[in-house]
């Protein structure tokens, strides 16, 4: 068993079967029809037995607590022991302020002790206690299409591929074409009436031209960033306003439905058939920095799209085929193949640097294993940020008002509209910075009249505005905070890396590139841009999806998982916070407000792996078996120990049943006149992305626990 997440057996290398994939990114709407993608080869690949919860030791050693709330508990009697050991009168509190029947206990040791299996995880044993059998021929889901789509702020795509249709030529991982052929994106844009009706989407509606009663939503992706999802004063006053009953989940429902729809007909144009798509698997990228809220929504408005649904009777797992996995994780994926871009080695390090239309999001890797059995490790916890080439639009917007602010003629929204559009297709990815700032650049003015004004830059119908005020006012803003974004990813990894790579659209900025190029190109070897950057994550995910194994091993807690508890007062307690400190009714003291981490940022994960700890609930009555608790969750490398240290966010309600447990079960049959005590574990998993509860006995799980997002 190997230690802290790194696999403990070398996978074996496998054969690998050629699959074809398209990638959907043809333009909607005005466009003709979609024109086929090239062919390349993915790897068919058993899949891996999924890990289970190790039982960690209750030492004395410290590591990061758990995010919960727990409240105060007082029962009639002090805890009895179980197992031989007495509980310390630590409370588990439905939402801080529940009656003392819905508290359980923590064991002495816990606090801050959730067990971290360590090396590669055991099989998943089944409710019944038979671990399933290991897959020694290829899986009778080989054939499975996979669909991977790449929901962006301001453009869009689809990729897909399957084995079924490549006839089973046998092929390495590594023989996949080392560039496609190179598609413009959907914009990410919708078209409403007055009613709230979609008129059109994509090109159609991003071309359209403004009409009475109409409302043109882009950008709205931006609204499940993590601060703007729990402070409304938190979004970005510069992105357009919602329509009048319309939350951004009814927008990003209304796209997906478009996409998937459009995409259905463009798969079934290119193969023949619309079959494999019933029970296709689907993988939805979001950005680094989106916390667990924020892949819910992502989750709950692509089933409601109707991206994936039951195939057929009795497929009741159907919702686990929607897999999100995040853009830098994706795009690392492409990139880590493309060896004749970037001449990794085993043991090598990268950085992807993921520069999209929104965000711009950041992850470090290790290649482990052989080259031909590609298998990637994340180095450090992922960042990101709102700082993507949208930016550069809407400070080059405020520059156009700034300087036209004597000429409201051109200020009217289909004017700003119209130099935005100018912008942005012609000088926004060419500008070269320095060496341009002596240039002027020319934007035709959408309204003829006030066509002149050069104390301005208005010319002959013209606004001309010099390259080093573009420079200062526009470009060097955003691209400084990407080059932070940068400086401070490294820092945090004392390991070299070896090769950056700069995926996704604002890559194509040659600025951008250049400035990475002269700030790092000392410490960094390989400084590159894949050919095909702005369709490296969208590629990266339906690779992995049709690999049929985690193709990145392990990853790093990009936050804390937190939850308040209440423990037996400590030395340090009567220190710190005599007024926290009270006894319960056994007499004990017991020292409220007290954290508990779940998970520790920074902490290193093997892939679906579950970190446990220990918990005991009173119930007074067989009835009583659920409790409510809040999830915490804190982006601070700092450990924390009481709730008032600040620095911490709400998540999520986290409500957990108890009486499918057989311990629970046996209690609840026997009558007690003073309640009985049910030992469990509560265990997190996380997968890229996305966070799971789950309650477990005897490293056995005996149910999902439901997750209640708070607004």
């Amino acid at each position: 068993m190997g230690c802290c997440g790194e696999p403990a057996d070398k996978a074996v290398p496998q054969q690998a079967t050629h699959f074809p994939q398209g990638t959907i990114t043809q333009q909607p709407g005005l466009q003709p029809a979609l024109e086929k993608s090239p062919v390349f080869q993915q790897p068919t690949i058993s899949t891996p037995p999924p890990a289970h919860a190790q039982n960690g030791a209750w030492g004395q050693s410290y590591s990061p607590p758990p995010a919960n709330q727990f409240g105060g508990y007082a029962p009639s009697t002090s805890p009895p022991p179980l197992n031989g050991q007495s509980y310390n009168g630590s409370m588990f509190n439905a939402s801080g302020g529940f009656a003392s029947v819905n508290e359980p206990l923590v064991r002495p040791a816990s606090a801050h002790h959730p067990s971290y299996s360590t090396g590669s995880p055991p099989p998943l044993i089944s409710i019944g206690g038979s671990p399933p059998p290991k897959a020694t021929s290829p899986p009778p889901d080989e054939g499975k299409m996979s669909v991977s789509i790449d929901f962006g702020t301001t453009f869009s795509g689809v990729a897909y591929g399957s084995s079924r249709i490549a006839g089973g030529q046998v092929q390495q991982i590594l023989n996949w074409p080392g560039s496609f052929e190179t598609f413009r994106k959907i914009p990410t844009c919708l078209l409403y009436d007055e009613h709230g009706r979609i008129l059109a989407w994509g090109l159609e509606a991003k071309n359209a031209s403004p009409m009475p009663g109409t409302t043109r939503c882009e950008w709205f992706k931006l609204f499940l960033e993590p601060h703007a999802l729990r402070d409304e004063s938190a979004i970005d006053p510069r992105l357009p306003r919602l329509p009048p009953g319309k939350r951004a989940i009814d927008l990003i429902v209304d796209f997906l439905s478009c996409l998937w729809e459009y995409a259905k007909e463009q798969i079934t144009r290119d193969i023949g058939a619309v079959a494999d798509l019933n029970s296709a698997d689907v993988w939805l990228t979001v950005p680094a920095a989106w916390d667990a809220k924020g892949c819910d929504i992502m989750r709950e408005a692509a089933i409601v799209a109707g991206l994936v649904q039951s195939a057929k009777a009795g497929d009741v797992n159907w919702r686990d085929r929607l897999r999100i996995i995040t853009e830098p994780e994706a795009a690392a994926v492409h990139c880590a193949q493309l060896t004749d871009l970037h001449h990794l080695k085993p043991s090598q390090n990268f950085i992807v640097v993921d520069a999209g239309g929104g965000t711009v999001d950041l992850a470090v890797y290790k290649i482990i294993g052989q080259m031909a059995n590609l298998e990637i490790a994340e180095m450090c916890a992922r960042s990101g940020a709102n700082c993507g080439s949208l930016f550069l639009d809407l400070r080059f917007r405020e520059l156009v008002k700034a300087l036209l602010a004597e000429h409201p003629a051109h200020l009217d929204p289909a004017s700003l509209a119209y130099f935005m559009h100018s912008f942005s297709e012609t000088e926004k990815l060419s500008y070269r910075g320095i060496s341009d700032d002596q240039n002027m650049f020319h934007f035709t003015c959408f309204n003829v009249e006030d066509p002149h004004d050069p104390s301005v830059g208005l010319i002959d119908g013209q606004l001309t505005v010099p390259g080093n005020l573009l420079r200062r006012e526009v470009f060097d803003p955003v691209v400084g905070e990407v080059l932070h974004l940068i400086e401070e990813q490294l820092r945090r990894l004392d390991q070299r890396i070896d090769a950056l790579l700069l995926v996704g659209g604002f890559a194509g900025s040659e600025y951008l590139k250049q400035r990475v190029e002269e700030q790092f190109s000392f410490s960094i070897k390989v400084i590159a841009r894949p050919a095909d950057a702005d369709t490296a994550t969208l590629r990266g995910a339906a690779r992995y999806g049709l690999a049929r194994r985690p193709l990145v091993s392990s990853v790093i807690a990009p936050r804390s998982y937190i939850m308040k508890v209440k423990l037996p007062a400590e030395q340090e307690d009567w220190l710190k916070r005599p007024a926290y400190i009270k006894n319960n009714d056994a007499g004990v003291p017991i020292c409220e407000n007290r954290l508990q981490y779940l998970v520790s940022k920074g902490a290193i994960l093997r892939k679906g792996q579950r970190l446990t700890t220990k918990f005991c609930k009173y119930s007074r009555s067989n009835e009583d078996s659920t409790f409510v608790a809040v999830l915490y969750s804190s982006d601070t490398d700092r450990i924390m120990r009481y709730t008032d240290e600040g620095e911490t966010t709400e998540l999520c309600k986290w409500t957990v049943d108890l009486s499918s447990l057989p311990t629970f079960q046996q209690n609840a049959a026997v009558p007690q006149a003073g309640g009985f005590y049910t030992e469990f574990e509560l265990g997190l998993e996380l997968d890229s992305a996305e966070v799971r509860g789950i309650l477990l006995y005897n490293n056995q799980e005996w149910g999902r626990v439901t997750f209640d997002f708070l607004n």
